[in-house]
């Protein structure tokens, strides 16, 4: 079966939840030794702000193709056996799932590490936006990996007129240790 075969990307419509057992299901296998699963879920306060809900809206055919490239960059980087990405648009209220990523790999150190470099290239790249609607406002949100992101590339590729996730993401261990080993740095080339 072709890598590509082997991820299930969804953009969920305004007011679908995400089914996080689907997602599970997806990536189980009998060779599979570790199932990681990351759900991005929405807080009740930031900045002493209370938060109602957040409310995501999207680019859908670039942001599955960012989200799919994301899946291959990580497939190059560790040895994974399936990936399931979901993320929903519309609103999401407190306590709800906006993001969900579940990787099967046989070893739990290929999984983990591939979870985090995920979700953490989606926040950075993907043309999802955010905006947090508070008891007394609301504010659209750049995501932190973004800002670190911009700041590394010197806004050259924006200029340029090409997208992020258009660009070749390369990972290299480097000396610090993660959850299972060496954490991860991504280069942007």
């Amino acid at each position: 079966m072709a890598d590509e075969e082997r991820n299930l990307v969804e953009i969920l419509e305004e007011h679908n939840v995400i089914d996080i057992a689907k997602y599970i299901n997806y990536v189980s296998a009998p060779q599979a030794g570790a199932v990681a699963t990351f759900s991005g879920t929405t807080r009740d306060t930031f900045d002493g702000k209370t938060v109602l809900e957040l409310r995501y809206e999207a680019y859908v055919p670039m942001a599955i193709r960012c989200i799919n490239d994301i899946c291959s960059s990580a497939r190059a980087s560790w040895s994974l056996l399936s990936i399931a990405v979901a993320h929903r648009l519309g609103p999401v209220p407190v306590g709800e799932t906006s993001v969900f990523i579940a990787i099967s790999s046989v070893h739990r150190c290929d999984a983990l590490d591939a979870c985090k470099f995920v979700i953490d290239e989606i926040k950075a790249s993907v043309p999802i936006w955010k905006k947090e609607v508070y008891a007394n406002g609301e504010v659209w949100k750049e995501n932190s990996e973004f800002l670190e992101r911009r700041s590394e590339l010197g806004n050259a590729g924006l200029q340029q007129g090409g997208t992020c996730c258009s660009r070749k993401v390369k990972v290299e261990a480097q000396e610090r240790k993660g959850c299972c080993g060496a954490k991860v740095k991504v280069d942007v080339e």
